[in-house]
């Protein structure tokens, strides 16, 4: 081997190295980011090769209550389609979020999601909860506008009929520290300061810096026609915290899933599970499901789908027949997961019995007391662990962020 050979093989090995240490130290800085924005020093992004659009059913490994059997593979990940169960990987969102926060090291950081919140005069940003809708610098890319006179809802109707991919909302006030006014076409009054927010995240994925940059070009077009002076984030930044703010999700993003199935061969009329869903206080809805509303909120807390990848429709119902169905809990997107979770085991419970039928996991496993209390405690951990990084599950940021 000539000496020419071997300084190729050596440069070939330093370049690798290198590419090694640079990605080992972004990756470091993004979760940095994530961790100042959310917790001012104390949270952390989950480094995983899952995005949060994977939709794949991630089965968790819980332990046993009360001498039970293994727990039932019964939590979804992304909640949007139903796989094989896959029980590789996956931590409890309070473990993961520990074990990042201990290789966490001081390093110069952009401003925070509270020193941004600060600029914008939005009080109390970091709770999640608000009274009234305002930007969310935690969650979206903001780029704000100053017009060299106040405008109208209507000079920006091409920005407030854009579609990028991604959630987006424009606000306007009509003077330093007055509140903020969520704008549509109609919106009455003019406005002196303009808001353009795009969600980074939810279950389609992380706002990629192609579409950041798309946004930031819309408004600059339409700063250009007011006129007025706009301000933008470093677009590369804010891509880098659309991945970390990605994978906080992907971790929290859980469904429960209790089936009611008939393990004897036969199968249920499809009138008689209407009659026994709507009893219960079901309502038949779009998508093919079932769902239990909250009367005084309009809020859906759980859902009920065909065991089948049939949809429910009224016709479906008066003509065919089912072998179960499949309560589903969306736990980010309700109010006080726990309570849901034990209302919807209870009402699983009642029709199982009117039905003759059985509890079971995705296995076909029955599920005892043992499981579903260890299925109780994995939706108070996720809850607890949403409230870590500021996300108040069924707040409208949880909704923001666990939609699409």
């Amino acid at each position: 081997m000539t000496s020419l050979q071997l300084g190729l093989i050596a440069a070939g090995a330093a370049l690798v190295g290198g590419v090694v240490v640079y990605n080992w130290l972004q990756e470091r800085r993004v979760r940095r980011q994530i961790e100042q924005a959310f917790r001012g020093g104390n949270a952390a992004a989950k480094e995983s090769g899952q995005a949060a659009a994977s939709s794949g059913r991630i089965e968790p490994s819980l332990p046993p209550a009360g001498g039970s059997a293994a727990v039932p593979e019964n939590l979804q990940r992304s909640g949007i389609a139903r796989e094989a169960p896959d029980d590789d990987g996956y931590e409890p969102p309070l473990a993961v979020q520990a074990r990042i926060a201990s290789d966490m090291v001081d390093a110069p950081m952009p401003p925070s999601g509270a020193e941004i919140a600060s600029r914008l005069g939005i009080a109390g940003a970091r709770t999640g909860e608000r009274d009234l809708p305002q930007p969310d610098p935690d969650t979206e890319c903001i780029v704000t506008l100053q017009p060299v006179h106040p405008v109208a809802a209507g000079a920006l109707a091409a920005g407030l009929h854009a579609r990028l991919g991604r959630p987006l909302r424009w606000f306007g006030r009509r003077g330093p520290g007055l509140p903020w006014q969520l704008l549509k076409s109609d919106t009455l009054g003019e406005f002196s300061e303009i808001a353009a927010c795009l969600l980074l995240a939810n279950r389609v994925g992380a706002a990629s810096q192609p579409m950041l940059e798309t946004f930031v070009r819309l408004v600059a077009d339409l700063a250009s026609t007011l006129p007025a002076a706009f301000i933008a984030p470093d677009t590369a930044a804010e891509a880098a915290r659309a991945e970390a703010l990605d994978r906080i999700c992907a971790d929290l993003d859980v469904q429960i899933g209790l089936t009611v199935l008939k393990t004897d061969a036969t199968t249920i009329a499809g009138t008689r599970l209407r009659g026994i869903a709507e009893a219960a206080g079901f309502r038949l809805a779009e998508g093919g499901r079932f769902d239990w509303v909250q009367e005084e909120t309009g809020a859906v807390l759980f859902s009920l789908q065909n065991y089948r990848s049939e949809p429910f429709t009224a016709d479906m119902l008066r003509l065919t027949s089912t072998p179960g169905a499949v309560f589903l809990l969306d736990v980010p997107r309700v109010s006080e997961p726990v309570r849901v979770y034990d209302q919807m085991k209870l009402a699983a419970r009642r029709m199982a019995q009117t039905l003759d039928a059985t509890l079971v996991d995705d296995n076909r496993r029955e599920l005892d007391d043992g499981a579903l209390n260890a299925i109780r405690d994995q939706v108070r951990t996720t809850a607890a662990a949403m409230r870590e990084v500021h996300i108040e599950p069924g707040s409208p940021r949880a909704l923001a962020l666990f939609g699409g």
